[in-house]
């Protein structure tokens, strides 16, 4: 692994795991809203900016997501569903990442091992809900899941040794989730950042469109 492409390195995780890349000597190409402006709820900017990175790559790490606007909560109930806060969850957890994905096919090494991790959740599993409610965030979550399971089908025609896929991180301390953790294990972010490594690193591209957790167990669909 030499060259890695990391989109919302200024979050938690995704921080997290470019300074995990860069201790191991790989070179990092970070994009993030708050210190480049890469924006995907302004998918123009977001889609220009994009078409500015020529390099190639073999680590894509997609680490957009948030649980819900500024200011506002999950849903705990049905009635509680604002049509523009789950539009707007869904233009970034979902469309977001679509948009990068357009870009895949130019930015990996074509006939050399890559992997393109991104960042999804455990609720996004329509077998592991139990209890409801998230519908924003779990529904975004499976629509991603979905858009993983495409491109890794479409990628493997012309990339037949990329492996694309999602993962979930477990339940990381960050900004993100720190009115939510509630009784949920958390771990700290450095700690996500290297089990994810461990996973990432173990893949196979047999592995290729499938969703796993932060100890490379596969995660229900």
């Amino acid at each position: 692994m030499e060259n890695a492409l990391i989109i919302g390195a200024s979050g938690g995780i995704g921080g997290a795991l470019a300074a995990a890349l860069e201790a191991r000597g790989v070179s990092v190409t970070a994009l993030s809203r708050s210190v480049d402006g890469f924006d995907v709820e302004q998918p123009d900017r977001a889609d220009a900016m994009l078409e500015q990175v020529t390099d190639r790559y073999d680590l894509i790490i997609v680490a957009l997501g948030i649980l819900a606007p500024p200011g506002q909560t999950p849903e705990k109930s049905l009635s509680a569903i604002d049509y523009s806060a789950m539009a707007r969850v869904f233009a970034v957890n979902a469309v977001g990442p679509a948009i990068v994905a357009r870009h895949l096919p130019r930015l990996l090494q074509r006939d050399t091992r890559a992997v393109v991790a991104v960042l999804s959740a455990r609720v996004g599993s329509i077998g592991d809900n139990q209890i409801g409610g998230w519908h924003s965030y779990r529904a975004s979550k499976a629509a991603l899941n979905q858009i993983v399971r495409g491109a890794a089908i479409e990628l493997k025609r012309t990339h037949p040794e990329t492996i694309c896929v999602a993962l979930h991180p477990g339940t990381v301390r960050t900004a993100f989730t720190e009115n939510y953790a509630a009784r949920h294990k958390t771990v700290a972010a450095t700690s996500a950042a290297s089990d994810l490594m461990h996973v990432i690193d173990g893949l196979s591209p047999q592995q290729t469109g499938g969703f796993y957790d932060y100890s490379g167990d596969e995660v229900p669909w």
